[in-house]
């Protein structure tokens, strides 16, 4: 079932990539810490300004933290996101010569990261196989079957051992995709779903109506 689900979604998306506008590794850093709770459509309006005053862990690192909550303010938790981002850009630069680093456990050590977010920077950045849990994944990873874990670092965990680990970093982009054209959180178009017979969530719906 697994490699049917995988063929599908491969075929449905033969192309995909984050749609998180940036061009360093140090900005889709940035984009992904203001993603929390955010569409990627309204961070990439933030950034585009964000990006344009300061480009550099060493411009974020010097600007006055009021200028960046007003900047992000329309992503949300504007606050936090702002101290993050600017303590996550100090610590770059004192810690790894403004260098974003590859390793999991360095990256989970910044302020504003933690795995999802250290996935997506590995992943589209540095091309090494990982697996981004984000609420599509999660949900449409439990309502397939794959799991049953809710917490998203033993969602991550499960799909690892399940999955080919060179169609990590595709399947969650797949999932996210295919999560925000049909399988959403509210009213997943079940008709016509391509996965719906392998579909764990559609088949009880099918038994309760």
């Amino acid at each position: 079932m697994l490699k049917k689900i995988i063929d599908i979604l491969r075929n449905k998306y033969p192309v995909v990539k984050t749609q998180l506008d940036h061009k360093s590794p140090f900005q889709l850093l940035t984009a992904t810490i203001l993603s929390a709770q955010c569409t990627d459509n309204q961070v990439n309006k933030v950034t585009k300004e964000l990006f344009a005053k300061y480009k550099t862990p060493g411009d974020i690192a010097e600007a006055p933290i009021e200028d960046i909550k007003t900047i992000i303010y329309s992503t949300g938790f504007y606050n936090n996101k702002a101290k993050n981002i600017k303590a996550c850009a100090r610590e770059l630069l004192d810690k790894f010569n403004g260098d974003v680093p590859s390793e999991i456990e360095k990256l989970i050590t910044l302020p504003g990261v933690g795995r999802k977010t250290a996935n997506v920077v590995r992943s589209a950045i540095f091309n090494i196989p990982a697996i981004v849990v984000d609420t599509h994944v999660l949900r449409i990873s439990n309502r397939l079957g794959l799991t049953i874990e809710k917490d998203p670092v033993k969602v991550e965990f499960d799909l690892m051992e399940k999955l080919p680990k060179k169609v990590w970093g595709d399947f969650s982009l797949w999932m996210i995709y295919f999560g925000r054209e049909i399988c959403h959180a509210k009213k997943p178009e079940c008709p016509g779903c391509p996965l719906a017979d392998m579909c764990a969530f559609h088949s009880s719906s099918q038994q309760n109506s």
